[in-house]
């Protein structure tokens, strides 16, 4: 089967694996998500609509229709956001005959987490000279 997604899921009636294939499935997730970078990332929830389609991802797997409930935003341009999120390897794609449901890959957001543990170490310097800056304006 050809991918043309990073993040493609194999159908579970062709998957060897087992049910799903999910343990396997997960790993092969995690190699190629391993190319992801923050800025990708930063990008793809830059959008406020996407972010929206991001947090309804979170709550569980659902199919393009499922997203869009709600959402003041056309199925093309929900399918266009899906795509930008599944290439950040913030969401991915299982299919099961024809239907596609969408489901956040946990994975997907390591990167970010690694960005922000890289500035973790300036973080406490910074507060106490907001202490400091504070206890000198109220004197």
């Amino acid at each position: 089967m050809a991918a043309t997604s990073r993040h493609r899921a194999v159908s579970s009636n062709r998957w060897p694996f087992g049910k799903n294939g999910s343990a396997l499935e997960n790993q092969i997730s995690v190699c190629l998500s391993v190319g992801m970078n923050e800025t990708e990332i930063f990008k793809a929830l830059a959008d406020p609509t996407r972010r929206a389609v991001f947090e309804r991802l979170v709550e569980g797997e659902k199919n393009a229709t499922q997203v869009r409930e709600g959402l003041d935003v056309s199925q093309p341009a929900i399918s266009q956001h899906l795509t930008v999120l599944r290439k950040a390897g913030l969401v991915r794609e299982r299919r099961i005959g024809r239907h596609v449901n969408y489901v956040v890959d946990p994975n997907g957001l390591t990167p970010l987490l690694d960005w922000f543990d890289r500035y973790r170490v300036y973080w406490p310097a910074r507060i106490e000279r907001l202490k400091t800056l504070l206890k000198e304006l109220d004197q």
